[in-house]
């Protein structure tokens, strides 16, 4: 098994907005870093992809990534470099990247040109990101790859903001993660979301468990199913009681407080997402958390219902 360390590099639309709604963002440089299943390098992969869509450079782009059109317009279509890039690959690997953002945006790119998908349901990946915080700070913080590489003190020998270099420096990252964290907080994409029971993903990690349901035809059925209203502690494994109801303020995210009789309070989030074909599914992290942090989600839930009784009043 091997480890793919991806980094990506995308254009906009120079005028700002989208020209193209499904496809905001053109991948236009590709890096990776293969790894064996010690964390050691292998292999390096970087081609440049010529742009198809956005022909000039976006201001901030051009400002960053330290590269022009025309040395772009000398790489190769993005479907013939992702062909090229996933038979690298292999067989057996793990994606690993800097945040969310790259798994997304090459399965966006790949399905604007109608490429196999990458798969149909989720999958596993390493979010070097989450792991750098988890370990330095012991949650999770959106921290940049420059300022993880300045706190551990590794030498600059390239710039940021280049695909392959980019790639270098998360690997050089990733190998400083002790491997209990590697093994303990791997994440999910899901940019195919579950369709089916069989496809949905439970995951317990050490202090909170993350749930991906199936697609659902509404709201309201997905809010109905027991999967998704239910609490249980991360720790035991016991359906915790709910000290405040599941409520939102925005229709998207739902959050709820329970109590466990042996570890204490929970916090469950429901986030919503919307399909390509109208209907939703769930993402319910359910995590411990203090009581001074129940009392802050309790101060939330009276605000929210607050709000609204204001609503109905102005309504009426």
């Amino acid at each position: 098994m091997n480890y793919i360390v991806i980094d990506l590099e995308w254009n906009q639309c120079p005028g700002g907005g989208t020209e193209v709604e499904e496809f905001p963002f053109e991948i236009i440089e590709i890096g990776a870093v293969k790894l064996d299943e010690k964390r050691e390098v292998l292999e390096k992969f970087h081609e440049l992809i010529c742009p198809q869509v956005y022909k000039e450079l976006h201001p901030k782009t051009n400002e960053i990534i330290h590269i022009d059109m025309e040395e772009l317009k000398s790489g190769n279509p993005f479907c013939e470099v992702i062909q090229r890039f996933l038979s690298w690959c292999g067989d057996d690997y793990y994606f690993a990247t800097w945040g969310t953002s790259d798994l997304f945006e090459l399965q966006r790119n790949m399905s604007y040109y109608q490429m196999s998908p990458l798969g149909n349901k989720p999958f596993l990946y390493y979010d070097v990101q989450k792991l750098f915080s988890l370990q330095t700070e012991g949650r999770k913080n959106a921290r940049s790859l420059e300022y993880a590489v300045d706190y551990w003190k590794l030498e600059k020998n390239e710039n940021f903001h280049r695909a392959l270099w980019d790639a270098e420096y998360t690997t050089r990252i990733f190998q400083k993660i002790e491997k209990s964290m590697v093994d303990s907080y791997f994440s999910i994409d899901y940019y195919h979301n579950p369709k089916t029971e069989e496809d949905e993903v439970y995951i317990v990690y050490d202090n909170y468990s993350k749930f991906i349901s199936k697609e659902y035809d509404s709201k309201e059925k997905l809010m109905e199913n027991s999967k998704i209203k239910d609490i249980f502690c991360c720790r035991c494994g016991a359906k915790a009681t709910k000290r405040i109801r599941w409520f939102s303020s925005n229709l998207k995210n739902y959050y709820c407080l329970a109590y466990c009789k042996e570890h204490g309070y929970l916090k469950g989030r429901i986030r919503i997402h919307k399909t390509k074909d109208g209907k939703v599914f769930a993402v319910k992290i359910v995590s411990m958390i203090t009581a001074e942090k129940a009392a802050l989600l309790q101060e939330k839930f009276q605000e929210v219902r607050l709000h609204k009784q204001k609503r109905r009043k102005v309504k009426n």
